[in-house]
Protein backbone atom coordinates (compact mmCIF):
# COMPACT_ATOMS: atom_id res chain seq x y z
CA UNK A 1 0.00 0.00 0.00
CA UNK A 2 1.58 3.77 -0.77
CA UNK A 3 0.29 5.24 2.58
CA UNK A 4 0.22 4.49 6.30
CA UNK A 5 -2.58 3.93 8.27
CA UNK A 6 -3.69 3.52 11.96
CA UNK A 7 -6.42 1.59 13.45
CA UNK A 8 -7.92 1.31 17.06
CA UNK A 9 -5.17 1.75 19.60
CA UNK A 10 -1.41 1.29 19.49
CA UNK A 11 1.34 2.60 21.43
CA UNK A 12 3.62 5.14 20.81
CA UNK A 13 6.44 3.40 19.82
CA UNK A 14 6.50 0.62 17.85
CA UNK A 15 7.86 -3.23 19.72
CA UNK A 16 7.26 -0.96 23.29
CA UNK A 17 5.18 -2.96 26.22
CA UNK A 18 1.76 -2.27 25.74
CA UNK A 19 -0.89 -3.50 28.34
CA UNK A 20 -4.23 -4.60 28.45
CA UNK A 21 -6.69 -3.00 31.11
CA UNK A 22 -5.76 -6.25 33.33
CA UNK A 23 -2.19 -5.19 33.23
CA UNK A 24 -0.75 -7.91 31.21
CA UNK A 25 0.70 -7.35 27.67
CA UNK A 26 -1.19 -7.32 24.13
CA UNK A 27 0.71 -9.54 22.00
CA UNK A 28 2.59 -7.81 18.97
CA UNK A 29 2.62 -9.40 15.11
CA UNK A 30 4.35 -8.04 12.51
CA UNK A 31 2.92 -8.35 9.07
CA UNK A 32 5.70 -8.25 6.23
CA UNK A 33 6.63 -8.44 2.90
CA UNK A 34 9.67 -9.22 1.07
CA UNK A 35 11.52 -10.14 3.85
CA UNK A 36 10.47 -7.58 6.22
CA UNK A 37 12.39 -5.27 3.48
CA UNK A 38 9.19 -4.27 1.80
CA UNK A 39 5.65 -2.36 3.28
CA UNK A 40 4.16 -3.89 6.65
CA UNK A 41 1.77 -3.45 9.18
CA UNK A 42 1.97 -4.07 13.49
CA UNK A 43 -0.98 -5.83 14.74
CA UNK A 44 -1.52 -6.19 18.41
CA UNK A 45 -4.03 -9.16 19.63
CA UNK A 46 -5.60 -9.69 22.99
CA UNK A 47 -4.54 -13.49 23.09
CA UNK A 48 -1.20 -14.94 21.17
CA UNK A 49 -1.87 -15.39 17.34
CA UNK A 50 0.78 -17.95 17.52
CA UNK A 51 -1.53 -20.63 20.08
CA UNK A 52 -2.75 -23.61 17.24
CA UNK A 53 -3.71 -26.41 19.54
CA UNK A 54 -4.26 -28.56 15.70
CA UNK A 55 -3.35 -29.18 12.21
CA UNK A 56 -4.57 -31.26 9.64
CA UNK A 57 -3.93 -31.61 5.63
CA UNK A 58 -7.14 -30.95 3.35
CA UNK A 59 -8.32 -32.12 0.17
CA UNK A 60 -7.77 -29.45 -1.99
CA UNK A 61 -11.55 -28.41 -3.25
CA UNK A 62 -10.17 -27.16 -6.41
CA UNK A 63 -7.55 -29.47 -7.90
CA UNK A 64 -8.84 -29.26 -11.54
CA UNK A 65 -5.98 -29.93 -14.04
CA UNK A 66 -5.60 -26.93 -16.31
CA UNK A 67 -4.84 -27.96 -20.01
CA UNK A 68 -3.01 -25.83 -22.39
CA UNK A 69 -5.00 -23.48 -25.44
CA UNK A 70 -4.23 -26.01 -27.42
CA UNK A 71 -5.10 -26.13 -30.99
CA UNK A 72 -4.65 -21.83 -30.34
CA UNK A 73 -7.69 -20.16 -30.39
CA UNK A 74 -9.58 -17.06 -29.13
CA UNK A 75 -12.00 -17.92 -26.55
CA UNK A 76 -15.24 -17.03 -25.26
CA UNK A 77 -16.51 -18.29 -21.59
CA UNK A 78 -19.71 -17.59 -20.58
CA UNK A 79 -19.55 -17.15 -16.67
CA UNK A 80 -23.15 -16.32 -16.74
CA UNK A 81 -24.24 -20.02 -17.08
CA UNK A 82 -21.96 -21.44 -14.45
CA UNK A 83 -23.61 -22.91 -11.34
CA UNK A 84 -24.00 -21.37 -8.14
CA UNK A 85 -22.26 -23.26 -5.32
CA UNK A 86 -19.31 -23.47 -2.25
CA UNK A 87 -18.43 -19.78 -0.94
CA UNK A 88 -16.20 -16.95 -2.32
CA UNK A 89 -13.32 -18.88 -1.32
CA UNK A 90 -14.04 -22.80 -2.16
CA UNK A 91 -16.98 -21.86 -5.00
CA UNK A 92 -14.51 -20.62 -7.30
CA UNK A 93 -14.66 -22.25 -10.30
CA UNK A 94 -11.15 -22.35 -12.37
CA UNK A 95 -11.38 -20.59 -15.68
CA UNK A 96 -7.45 -19.90 -16.11
CA UNK A 97 -4.01 -19.66 -14.78
CA UNK A 98 -0.21 -20.31 -15.11
CA UNK A 99 2.55 -19.87 -12.60
CA UNK A 100 1.88 -16.68 -11.46
CA UNK A 101 -2.03 -16.32 -11.35
CA UNK A 102 -5.48 -18.22 -11.47
CA UNK A 103 -8.20 -17.02 -12.48
CA UNK A 104 -12.12 -18.16 -10.67
CA UNK A 105 -14.92 -17.19 -10.63
CA UNK A 106 -17.51 -17.56 -7.81
CA UNK A 107 -21.40 -17.15 -7.85
CA UNK A 108 -23.12 -17.49 -3.86
CA UNK A 109 -25.05 -16.56 -1.04
CA UNK A 110 -23.01 -18.44 1.50
CA UNK A 111 -20.75 -17.32 4.08
CA UNK A 112 -17.08 -18.79 3.61
CA UNK A 113 -14.67 -19.93 6.54
CA UNK A 114 -11.79 -17.93 7.58
CA UNK A 115 -9.03 -18.26 5.15
CA UNK A 116 -5.55 -17.49 4.75
CA UNK A 117 -3.67 -17.53 1.65
CA UNK A 118 -0.25 -17.26 2.01
CA UNK A 119 0.59 -18.16 -1.66
CA UNK A 120 0.11 -14.62 -3.02
CA UNK A 121 -2.14 -11.27 -2.37
CA UNK A 122 -5.72 -11.65 -4.17
CA UNK A 123 -7.75 -9.39 -5.96
CA UNK A 124 -11.20 -10.19 -5.54
CA UNK A 125 -13.87 -8.35 -8.38
CA UNK A 126 -17.41 -7.87 -6.92
CA UNK A 127 -19.69 -8.27 -10.48
CA UNK A 128 -22.72 -7.86 -8.91
CA UNK A 129 -24.79 -7.81 -5.14
CA UNK A 130 -22.85 -6.77 -2.05
CA UNK A 131 -20.88 -8.62 0.88
CA UNK A 132 -18.97 -7.78 3.96
CA UNK A 133 -15.02 -9.10 4.18
CA UNK A 134 -14.38 -9.31 7.77
CA UNK A 135 -10.66 -9.71 8.08
CA UNK A 136 -7.96 -9.30 11.46
CA UNK A 137 -7.95 -5.76 10.29
CA UNK A 138 -11.29 -4.99 10.69
CA UNK A 139 -14.30 -4.83 8.30
CA UNK A 140 -14.71 -3.49 5.22
CA UNK A 141 -18.65 -3.22 2.96
CA UNK A 142 -18.05 -4.09 -0.56
CA UNK A 143 -20.65 -3.98 -3.48
CA UNK A 144 -20.72 -3.94 -7.17
CA UNK A 145 -17.64 -2.54 -9.03
CA UNK A 146 -15.23 -2.85 -6.30
CA UNK A 147 -12.06 -4.34 -6.41
CA UNK A 148 -10.58 -6.26 -2.90
CA UNK A 149 -7.30 -6.40 -2.27
CA UNK A 150 -6.35 -9.02 -0.03
CA UNK A 151 -2.83 -8.83 1.06
CA UNK A 152 -0.85 -12.60 1.43
CA UNK A 153 -1.43 -14.29 4.31
CA UNK A 154 -4.49 -11.79 5.86
CA UNK A 155 -6.88 -13.94 7.56
CA UNK A 156 -10.29 -13.19 6.39
CA UNK A 157 -13.90 -13.96 5.40
CA UNK A 158 -16.43 -13.02 3.18
CA UNK A 159 -20.15 -12.46 4.26
CA UNK A 160 -22.42 -11.59 1.25
CA UNK A 161 -25.94 -10.20 1.62
CA UNK A 162 -27.91 -12.24 -0.91
CA UNK A 163 -26.40 -13.35 -4.00
CA UNK A 164 -22.59 -12.22 -5.02
CA UNK A 165 -21.14 -13.25 -8.29
CA UNK A 166 -17.33 -12.38 -8.77
CA UNK A 167 -13.95 -12.85 -10.57
CA UNK A 168 -11.14 -14.00 -7.97
CA UNK A 169 -7.27 -12.97 -9.43
CA UNK A 170 -5.18 -14.93 -6.95
CA UNK A 171 -0.95 -13.53 -7.49
CA UNK A 172 2.06 -16.29 -6.66
CA UNK A 173 3.01 -12.90 -4.98
CA UNK A 174 2.17 -8.65 -4.71
CA UNK A 175 -0.59 -6.71 -6.18
CA UNK A 176 -0.09 -3.08 -6.11
CA UNK A 177 -0.57 0.11 -7.99
CA UNK A 178 1.65 0.38 -11.15
CA UNK A 179 5.05 2.05 -10.33
CA UNK A 180 4.59 4.92 -12.80
CA UNK A 181 1.67 6.29 -10.62
CA UNK A 182 3.73 6.49 -7.47
CA UNK A 183 6.03 8.81 -6.12
CA UNK A 184 9.42 7.67 -5.82
CA UNK A 185 8.05 7.85 -1.54
CA UNK A 186 4.66 6.07 -2.62
CA UNK A 187 2.43 8.77 -3.24
CA UNK A 188 -0.27 8.96 -5.68
CA UNK A 189 1.00 11.26 -8.74
CA UNK A 190 -1.29 13.96 -10.35
CA UNK A 191 -1.27 12.11 -13.80
CA UNK A 192 -2.40 8.82 -11.98
CA UNK A 193 -6.34 7.90 -13.08
CA UNK A 194 -7.06 7.23 -9.34
CA UNK A 195 -5.56 8.03 -5.98
CA UNK A 196 -5.34 7.67 -1.54
CA UNK A 197 -8.99 9.35 -1.63
CA UNK A 198 -10.45 6.66 -3.76
CA UNK A 199 -8.94 3.75 -1.50
CA UNK A 200 -11.13 2.62 1.39
CA UNK A 201 -9.46 0.67 3.71
CA UNK A 202 -11.06 -1.04 7.51
CA UNK A 203 -11.92 2.16 9.94
CA UNK A 204 -11.69 0.35 13.34
CA UNK A 205 -11.12 -2.80 15.04
CA UNK A 206 -13.30 -6.48 14.68
CA UNK A 207 -13.34 -8.17 18.11
CA UNK A 208 -15.15 -11.56 18.31
CA UNK A 209 -14.81 -14.58 20.66
CA UNK A 210 -14.47 -17.82 20.34
CA UNK A 211 -12.09 -20.93 21.13
CA UNK A 212 -10.65 -23.46 18.49
CA UNK A 213 -11.50 -21.52 15.83
CA UNK A 214 -10.99 -23.33 12.40
CA UNK A 215 -8.70 -21.23 9.73
CA UNK A 216 -8.36 -22.58 6.17
CA UNK A 217 -4.16 -22.18 5.01
CA UNK A 218 -3.63 -22.02 1.48
CA UNK A 219 0.56 -22.86 0.89
CA UNK A 220 2.85 -23.31 -1.83
CA UNK A 221 2.35 -27.23 -0.37
CA UNK A 222 -1.64 -27.35 -0.45
CA UNK A 223 -4.36 -26.80 2.12
CA UNK A 224 -3.91 -27.15 5.64
CA UNK A 225 -6.53 -26.76 8.18
CA UNK A 226 -5.20 -24.44 11.63
CA UNK A 227 -7.45 -24.59 14.63
CA UNK A 228 -6.44 -21.68 17.06
CA UNK A 229 -6.82 -21.50 20.47
CA UNK A 230 -8.93 -17.78 20.42
CA UNK A 231 -10.64 -16.50 17.67
CA UNK A 232 -7.89 -14.79 15.21
CA UNK A 233 -10.56 -11.56 14.81
CA UNK A 234 -8.79 -9.88 18.27
CA UNK A 235 -6.54 -7.25 17.26
CA UNK A 236 -7.55 -4.13 18.95
CA UNK A 237 -5.26 -1.88 16.51
CA UNK A 238 -2.62 -2.09 14.12
CA UNK A 239 -0.69 0.39 11.82
CA UNK A 240 1.25 0.51 8.92
CA UNK A 241 1.10 0.30 4.94
CA UNK A 242 -0.42 -3.29 4.61
CA UNK A 243 -3.66 -3.71 4.64
CA UNK A 244 -6.94 -4.78 2.95
CA UNK A 245 -8.67 -2.21 1.01
CA UNK A 246 -11.74 -1.97 -1.58
CA UNK A 247 -10.87 0.49 -4.69
CA UNK A 248 -14.48 1.50 -7.20
CA UNK A 249 -13.39 0.71 -11.09
CA UNK A 250 -16.18 3.76 -11.18
CA UNK A 251 -13.60 5.43 -9.34
CA UNK A 252 -11.31 4.58 -11.82
CA UNK A 253 -10.35 8.06 -14.01
CA UNK A 254 -10.00 7.10 -17.77
CA UNK A 255 -6.94 8.55 -19.45
CA UNK A 256 -8.43 10.00 -22.53
CA UNK A 257 -6.44 11.00 -26.61
CA UNK A 258 -7.49 12.38 -29.24
CA UNK A 259 -6.71 8.87 -30.69
CA UNK A 260 -7.14 5.48 -29.36
CA UNK A 261 -5.29 4.94 -26.47
CA UNK A 262 -3.52 1.58 -26.17
CA UNK A 263 -4.87 -0.65 -22.83
CA UNK A 264 -1.67 0.32 -20.77
CA UNK A 265 -3.71 3.74 -20.37
CA UNK A 266 -6.45 1.45 -18.60
CA UNK A 267 -4.03 -0.34 -16.54
CA UNK A 268 -5.13 -0.42 -12.66
CA UNK A 269 -2.98 -2.82 -10.70
CA UNK A 270 -0.11 -5.06 -11.71
CA UNK A 271 1.24 -8.41 -10.31
CA UNK A 272 3.96 -10.81 -11.19
CA UNK A 273 3.96 -11.11 -14.58
CA UNK A 274 0.44 -9.67 -15.20
CA UNK A 275 -1.10 -6.32 -15.08
CA UNK A 276 -4.99 -5.37 -14.49
CA UNK A 277 -7.24 -3.16 -16.42
CA UNK A 278 -10.27 -0.95 -16.19
CA UNK A 279 -12.18 0.01 -19.19
CA UNK A 280 -15.30 2.42 -18.20
CA UNK A 281 -17.05 4.29 -19.52
CA UNK A 282 -15.07 7.79 -20.83
CA UNK A 283 -15.56 10.23 -24.17
CA UNK A 284 -14.73 8.76 -27.08
CA UNK A 285 -11.33 10.05 -29.06
CA UNK A 286 -11.58 13.57 -30.48
CA UNK A 287 -9.44 13.86 -33.10
CA UNK A 288 -11.46 14.97 -35.83
CA UNK A 289 -10.37 12.41 -38.34
CA UNK A 290 -9.88 9.71 -34.78
CA UNK A 291 -11.08 5.85 -35.46
CA UNK A 292 -12.91 5.41 -31.83
CA UNK A 293 -12.30 2.06 -31.62
CA UNK A 294 -9.73 -0.30 -31.20
CA UNK A 295 -7.08 -1.38 -33.90
CA UNK A 296 -6.65 -4.88 -35.21
CA UNK A 297 -3.50 -5.47 -32.87
CA UNK A 298 -1.50 -8.22 -31.38
CA UNK A 299 0.57 -7.89 -28.04
CA UNK A 300 3.44 -10.87 -28.77
CA UNK A 301 4.37 -10.71 -25.28
CA UNK A 302 0.40 -10.90 -23.05
CA UNK A 303 -2.50 -13.39 -23.07
CA UNK A 304 -5.66 -10.82 -23.05
CA UNK A 305 -8.35 -12.14 -20.82
CA UNK A 306 -11.14 -9.63 -20.57
CA UNK A 307 -14.21 -10.20 -18.24
CA UNK A 308 -17.33 -8.01 -19.25
CA UNK A 309 -19.07 -6.51 -16.47
CA UNK A 310 -21.54 -3.82 -17.99
CA UNK A 311 -22.76 -1.55 -20.86
CA UNK A 312 -21.97 -1.86 -24.61
CA UNK A 313 -18.65 -3.15 -25.60
CA UNK A 314 -18.94 -1.78 -29.14
CA UNK A 315 -16.19 -3.10 -30.59
CA UNK A 316 -17.16 -7.28 -30.34
CA UNK A 317 -21.27 -5.90 -30.83
CA UNK A 318 -22.62 -9.17 -33.05
CA UNK A 319 -19.89 -11.49 -31.73
CA UNK A 320 -22.14 -13.01 -29.00
CA UNK A 321 -20.17 -11.27 -26.24
CA UNK A 322 -22.79 -9.87 -23.84
CA UNK A 323 -22.15 -8.85 -19.58
CA UNK A 324 -20.62 -11.58 -18.03
CA UNK A 325 -18.83 -13.02 -21.06
CA UNK A 326 -14.81 -13.40 -20.77
CA UNK A 327 -12.85 -13.36 -23.91
CA UNK A 328 -9.37 -14.77 -24.41
CA UNK A 329 -7.07 -13.48 -26.72
CA UNK A 330 -3.83 -15.51 -26.57
CA UNK A 331 -0.40 -14.41 -27.86
CA UNK A 332 0.02 -15.37 -31.43
CA UNK A 333 -3.30 -14.65 -32.85
CA UNK A 334 -4.24 -11.19 -34.04
CA UNK A 335 -7.65 -9.58 -32.78
CA UNK A 336 -9.39 -6.35 -33.04
CA UNK A 337 -12.98 -5.03 -33.88
CA UNK A 338 -15.83 -7.11 -34.78
CA UNK A 339 -16.30 -7.11 -38.76
CA UNK A 340 -18.21 -3.32 -39.59
CA UNK A 341 -17.86 -2.56 -36.03
CA UNK A 342 -15.64 0.52 -37.28
CA UNK A 343 -18.06 1.82 -39.85
CA UNK A 344 -20.64 1.64 -37.38
CA UNK A 345 -18.78 3.79 -34.97
CA UNK A 346 -17.88 6.18 -37.36
CA UNK A 347 -21.47 6.28 -38.36
CA UNK A 348 -22.91 7.12 -34.60
CA UNK A 349 -20.54 10.01 -34.00
CA UNK A 350 -21.50 11.49 -37.30
CA UNK A 351 -25.01 10.96 -35.29
CA UNK A 352 -23.31 13.07 -32.00
CA UNK A 353 -22.26 9.61 -30.14
CA UNK A 354 -19.73 11.34 -27.84
CA UNK A 355 -18.74 8.29 -24.95
CA UNK A 356 -18.23 4.99 -24.50
CA UNK A 357 -20.63 2.64 -22.21
CA UNK A 358 -18.35 -0.11 -21.38
CA UNK A 359 -17.07 -1.54 -18.26
CA UNK A 360 -14.66 -4.17 -18.34
CA UNK A 361 -11.71 -5.93 -16.07
CA UNK A 362 -8.58 -7.22 -17.94
CA UNK A 363 -6.05 -9.53 -16.99
CA UNK A 364 -2.96 -9.28 -19.09
CA UNK A 365 -0.17 -12.26 -18.48
CA UNK A 366 3.05 -11.93 -19.86
CA UNK A 367 3.00 -16.04 -19.23
CA UNK A 368 0.43 -18.29 -21.52
CA UNK A 369 -2.52 -18.81 -19.78
CA UNK A 370 -3.86 -22.68 -19.62
CA UNK A 371 -7.45 -23.06 -19.47
CA UNK A 372 -9.61 -24.49 -16.02
CA UNK A 373 -12.31 -27.11 -16.65
CA UNK A 374 -14.58 -24.55 -15.82
CA UNK A 375 -14.25 -22.12 -18.38
CA UNK A 376 -13.97 -25.19 -21.28
CA UNK A 377 -17.67 -26.31 -19.85
CA UNK A 378 -19.29 -22.86 -20.74
CA UNK A 379 -17.34 -22.00 -23.86
CA UNK A 380 -18.87 -20.70 -26.84
CA UNK A 381 -17.13 -23.04 -29.54
CA UNK A 382 -18.18 -20.40 -32.79
CA UNK A 383 -16.11 -17.82 -31.07
CA UNK A 384 -12.92 -17.95 -33.03
CA UNK A 385 -14.70 -17.73 -36.48
CA UNK A 386 -16.88 -14.72 -35.60
CA UNK A 387 -13.98 -12.56 -37.17
CA UNK A 388 -14.78 -14.49 -40.58
CA UNK A 389 -18.57 -13.60 -40.70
Amino acid sequence: MPYYRVVGEVPRKRHVQFRRPDGGLYAEELMGEEGFSSDSSLLYHRHLPTAIIKAEAVEPVDAAVLAPNLPLSPRHFRTQDLPDGGDLVTGRALLAGNADVRLSYAATEAPSGLYRNSMGDECVYIASGRVVFESTYGTLEAGEGDYVVVPTGTIHRWVPRGRVTALAIEAAGHIRPPKRYLSKYGQFLEHAPYCERDLRAPSEPLIEEGEEVPVLVRTRGGLTRLVYRNHPFDVVGWDGCLYPYAFNINDFEPIVKGIHAPPPVHQTFEGPNFVICSFCPRPLDFHPEAVPIPYNHHNVDSDELMFYAGGDYTARRGSGIDVGSISLHPAGFTHGPQPGAVEAVLEAVRQGHTRTSELAVMVDTFRPLDLGPAALSVEDPAYAWTWSR
